[in-house]
């Protein structure tokens, strides 16, 4: 009996501390409502101003963001218009080059000699091929690296596969002979000239 009377006592004094708490925390929140109050009334307009300055500076932010977005989208149009502009300027790059060995056929066949007239006749034909192919690639931008023998050496538009004695006719880092013609396509190099170079 007397265990479920303490046991009574202990419950009713921990209820008792619960009530004291839950008493003291509102009492606590009535206290800063009053001051919150008292100081509206002291000053109405500070609040005002304080929401004011805290909407300015969210606003400050967001406008950042958003100019930086602006600018992040711009970059990647110009990105992306140079880069469209790179691939129609060299469009056909690939199709050059395969077309190149075809055009270097038809070279040895005409640097070929011939005494017969039948055979005179079948040049001409290559000759006429040779030059239409060379038409339809100087149409598209594609010609032919200068490389004629006495010309400087360019590394960047010739490559040199051997090299020769200068003489007093050929100074030296001058094209002696060209081995196989190069070709560009408006600024950029398809394929350097395979040249003899004089030391």
């Amino acid at each position: 009996m007397a265990e479920k009377k303490s046991a009574a006592a202990k419950e009713e004094k921990a209820a008792q501390a619960a009530e004291s708490t839950v008493a003291d925390q509102a009492a606590k929140n009535a206290e800063e409502a009053k001051d919150a109050k008292s100081a509206a009334k002291e000053d109405p307009t500070a609040a005002l101003k304080q929401q004011i300055a805290d909407l300015k500076k969210q606003l400050d932010e967001k406008d950042d963001q958003y100019l930086r977005a602006q600018a992040e989208i711009q970059n990647m149009n110009n990105h992306f218009k140079k880069e469209r502009a790179q691939l129609i300027k060299y469009d056909g790059q690939g199709l050059a080059k395969d077309i190149l060995p075809v055009l270097d056929n038809l070279k040895r066949a005409l640097a070929t000699q011939l005494d017969d007239k039948q055979a005179q006749e079948f040049k001409k034909g290559i000759q006429m091929v040779h030059d239409h192919l060379e038409k339809a690639l100087k149409d598209h931008g594609i010609v032919e690296i200068p490389a004629e023998p006495g010309t400087p050496f360019d590394p960047t538009k010739h490559q040199a596969v051997q090299t020769a004695p200068a003489s007093d006719d050929q100074k030296a880092d001058t094209i002696v002979q060209v081995l196989q013609a190069g070709y560009e396509m408006k600024d950029r190099v398809l394929r350097p000239s395979m040249v003899v170079v004089a030391q």
